[in-house]
């Protein structure tokens, strides 16, 4: 299982010092990085990067597009077309850095291209523009894999690409071999989407790219240790993760700000382990069987089973 964890977290801890930070994560039993680009990598180029990463016998996953400032209202739909031409160009720097960095995954979060009022945007002109956009970056980098991150607001009211609904539609029109989604847990709940539908489509697509793991209560992006709030959803979502043989990274997005960041990557290590071995416990063709009952009870009882699977 390859895991990675929120490099946020640590960052006030060490004073942004990314050696140290790299250290620490060796230290927990994690293998992999996800850097936000551009404000983790700025001051360190791409062979730097990857120099550090090498000595603390990690690899870098890929990089996350953060978007600041001149983005706010908008990026790759902004209604200036010059504000979007720097998103689209922040898009292609941030593959050229994963590349050489040794990445494989651009993901790309459009956390302000969306709205607030009725009657603020021009819908159909701002699907044109992304699913444009998308094309271009896509057809930029070949090699790598492209990923929709969605979430249905925050900080908009609401968000342009907003659910699997929406981005699949979004990448049936972007056609594009080396275009997916990222899958994070927070995000769907909040869209009061079940986890496990998501996944089972999208990886049974061969269109999941990343999975981003935490939790919460649905009505906003709580980023809880894994499995504290929906533990049942957790467990099915896993499910369909090994059942589809993601072979990608499971990132922790997690927000420890009362808890220590290292602990709490522990625990969402423990956790992840600990469901893991339930799914192998119970068995994966068991769990597939009474699926296919369409019976609630029986997947009652398989809930129930999880729990005599744990003290095996």
């Amino acid at each position: 299982m390859k895991l990675a964890t929120r490099i946020n977290s640590f960052l006030p801890i060490y004073e942004h010092d990314l050696g140290k930070v790299f250290k620490s994560f060796n230290e927990l039993g994690l293998g992999y990085v996800d850097l936000n680009y551009p404000e983790h990598v700025e001051g360190l180029d791409a062979l730097a990067m990857k120099k550090l990463l090498d000595d603390n016998q990690l690899k870098l996953n890929g990089v996350a597009l953060r978007f600041r400032n001149e983005f706010i209202n908008g990026e790759l739909g902004n209604a200036d077309a010059e504000v979007a031409g720097h998103a689209l160009e922040l898009c292609k720097e941030a593959a050229d850095y994963c590349r050489e960095s040794g990445g494989k995954v651009v993901t790309i979060w459009l956390g302000f291209d969306g709205f607030d009022y009725s009657f603020q945007i021009n819908y159909q002109k701002v699907w044109n523009q992304i699913r444009d956009a998308f094309i271009e970056i896509a057809d930029y980098a070949p090699d790598l894999q492209i990923s929709i991150e969605y979430k249905p607001f925050q900080p908009r009211a609401y968000a342009f690409i907003d659910s699997m609904g929406v981005t699949g539609m979004m990448l049936n029109e972007i056609n594009r071999k080396n275009v997916g989604v990222t899958l994070d847990y927070c995000h769907m709940l909040m869209k009061h989407e079940n986890p496990a539908f998501a996944a089972d489509i999208f990886a049974g697509q061969g269109k999941l790219y990343g999975v981003h793991l935490n939790d919460g209560y649905g009505l906003n992006d709580d980023g809880l240790m894994i499995g504290t709030a929906t533990p049942f959803k957790t467990l099915e979502f896993l499910y369909y993760v090994k059942k589809h043989n993601f072979d990608g990274v499971i990132y922790f997005d997690t927000f420890p700000i009362i808890e220590h960041a290292s602990k709490e990557c522990e625990q969402n290590i423990k956790m992840i382990r600990l469901f893991d071995q339930l799914i192998d416990n119970v068995g994966l063709d068991h769990i597939q069987l009474i699926i296919d009952q369409n019976d609630a009870v029986a997947a009652s009882e398989l809930m129930a089973s999880f729990f005599s699977a744990s003290v095996k």
